[in-house]
């Protein structure tokens, strides 16, 4: 048997209470806190098998961690890296599209040329 046979299962919108996925923990400023799953929630899909939610325990989850300066400044360095664009270097204000890999106007440019 599976660990994942052991953890209680239950119909969407049945869950009880002072279970909390992910995102809600995030919301109420927690976070797991190194626990494991306690509860999973099942919704059936017709066609590509159930969708699953794995619930923690709130009475059991942490306060997130504060951000401190040195992770403030590394994350404004990853979406200042995200926003520049490797084509012309100008800092575009909004992510680039990883699909074009550069701007739109350096992707427009580069299909007008090889057109």
């Amino acid at each position: 048997m599976a660990d994942t046979d052991r953890i209680p299962t239950f119909p969407w919108r049945c869950a009880p209470d002072g279970y909390a996925t992910y995102r809600q923990l995030r919301a109420m400023g927690l976070r797991p806190g190194g626990q494991e799953v306690a509860v999973v929630i099942e919704r059936p899909r017709r066609r590509r098998g159930p969708l699953v939610a794995y619930l923690y325990r709130i009475d059991l989850a942490k306060p997130v961690r504060p951000m401190t300066p040195a992770k403030r400044a590394a994350l404004a360095r990853a979406n200042a890296a995200q926003r520049r664009c490797p084509g012309c270097g100008l800092d575009c204000g909004y992510r680039i599209p990883r699909s074009l890999g550069v701007c739109p106007q350096c992707a427009d440019a580069s299909a007008t040329q090889a057109a």
